[in-house]
C-alpha cells in the first residue's frame, strides 16, 4: 500500500472486514489522484485564463470570499453515490460538506437514496425478483439491509449497504463534515420533513450555528428540496439559523416572495452573474449544482456563487485554490 493515503473506516461494515474496506478507500482516493493529474492542472489553468463576465463587479457572497465545496452524494465520482464509502472518500479528498438524498422506508426508517426506486443503484431485482414495485417506500429497512448498493459502481464496493440517515450523521460528525440534506421524492413520503427534523434534533452537533469546521460563518447543516412547499414546512421545524434552500431557479420577479428561504440552488446552466446578484440582493445565497468540469467550476465562482455542488470535490478544491492564489 506504499504511496496510498491511509484510510481507516470509522464504522462497522456488514460482511466486510476492515482491511478490505481500507483497501477500497485507497483505490478510490488513488483514482481521484489520477483524475487530478488530468483535470486538476486544467483547473489551475482555467483559474488563470477563464474570462470574467462583463458588467459590474460580482456581488460578494454573504459569507465573504470563501466558496463552500459540496461533495454531491458524497464523492460520487469515485465511490457509489449516497453511501458511507462515498462520504469517507469525500473526507479523504478534503471536502468540507457532503450532500445526500433522504427518503423513507415502508416502516418509517430514513435512508440515503436518490432515485424513487431502488433498481439503478442496488441489486434489488436480483434479491427480490417477483416484486411488483421497487419504490423505496415499498420496502422495509430489513429488506433494504439485504441489498448491495456498491457493486453497480465497481466490484471493489461489493456489499456496500444502503445507509440510514442516522448512520450517515454519525459518520459525518466523526469526520467533522457539514451536511447538505436533500429531501428526495417528498411527494412519495408525506410528512417526511417532520421525521427528518425529529432525527436531526436528536443530533444537536449539526444544529450549532456558523460553526462548520474550516469554513467560518457557514453552518453544519442545510436542507433543500425541489418541492418549495415542503422546504417552507421544514424551515418552521428548526431554529432560524438552519438554512433552507429552494432547489431550482426562482424567477427574478418572484425572489421577494420567497424571502423566507435562505438559499436558491439552481443548475449551473441556469444562472449568470446578474441572477446571482439578484438572489444576493434578496438576502439569499446561491449553491449551484452539478458542476463537474474545471471550466464550469471557475465560471460559477466568477459569477459569485456561495457554494458549488460537484461529483469531483478534489477538482473543485484545486480550482478554488487557484482562484484564491490569483486573487492574492
Amino acid at each position: 500500500m506504499s504511496g496510498f493515503p491511509q484510510i481507516f473506516p470509522g464504522y462497522p461494515r456488514p460482511g466486510s472486514d476492515a482491511l478490505h474496506r481500507t483497501a477500497v478507500r485507497c483505490v478510490a482516493v488513488f483514482a481521484a489522484s489520477s483524475a487530478m493529474a488530468v483535470l486538476g492542472f486544467a483547473g489551475a489553468a482555467s483559474a488563470d485564463t477563464a474570462p470574467h463576465e462583463s458588467g459590474s463587479a460580482t456581488a460578494g457572497p454573504p459569507h465573504g470570499p470563501e466558496v463552500l465545496d459540496i461533495a454531491h452524494r458524497g464523492a460520487s465520482g469515485y465511490a457509489p453515490e449516497n453511501t458511507l464509502a462515498a462520504i469517507e472518500v469525500a473526507a479523504e479528498l478534503g471536502a468540507s460538506t457532503v450532500e445526500t438524498d433522504v427518503q423513507r422506508t415502508a416502516d418509517g426508517v430514513l435512508v440515503f437514496m436518490h432515485d424513487a426506486n431502488l433498481t439503478r443503484t442496488t441489486d434489488v431485482e436480483e434479491v427480490y425478483p417477483d416484486r411488483d414495485s421497487y419504490a423505496v417506500g415499498d420496502f422495509t429497512m430489513e429488506e433494504i439491509s439485504r441489498l448491495d448498493a456498491g457493486s453497480w459502481f465497481g466490484e471493489e464496493f461489493e456489499g456496500e449497504p444502503v445507509p440510514t440517515l442516522q448512520e450517515g450523521l454519525d459518520l459525518m460528525k466523526k469526520l467533522k463534515l457539514g451536511f447538505l440534506l436533500e429531501i428526495k421524492a417528498s411527494s412519495n413520503h408525506p410528512g417526511i420533513e417532520e421525521d427528518i427534523a425529529e432525527v436531526l434534533h436528536d443530533n444537536p452537533w449539526f444544529l450549532s450555528p456558523g460553526s462548520l469546521p474550516g469554513k467560518p460563518g457557514y453552518d453544519r447543516l442545510a436542507i433543500q428540496d425541489f418541492n418549495w412547499e415542503v422546504v417552507e414546512k421544514s424551515r418552521a421545524l428548526y431554529p432560524d439559523h438552519v438554512p433552507h434552500g429552494l432547489l431550482g431557479r426562482v424567477p427574478v420577479d418572484q425572489l421577494e416572495d420567497y424571502s423566507w428561504a435562505d438559499q436558491v440552488n439552481p443548475n449551473h446552466n441556469q444562472i449568470d452573474e446578474a441572477y446571482v446578484r439578484a438572489v444576493h440582493d434578496a438576502g439569499m445565497e446561491v449553491h449551484t449544482y452539478t458542476v463537474n468540469t474545471p471550466e464550469d467550476m471557475q465560471r460559477a465562482i466568477d459569477r459569485g456563487v456561495d457554494g458549488v455542488i460537484t461529483d469531483y470535490v478534489d477538482v473543485l478544491l484545486e480550482v478554488l485554490d487557484g482562484s484564491a492564489s490569483a486573487a492574492a
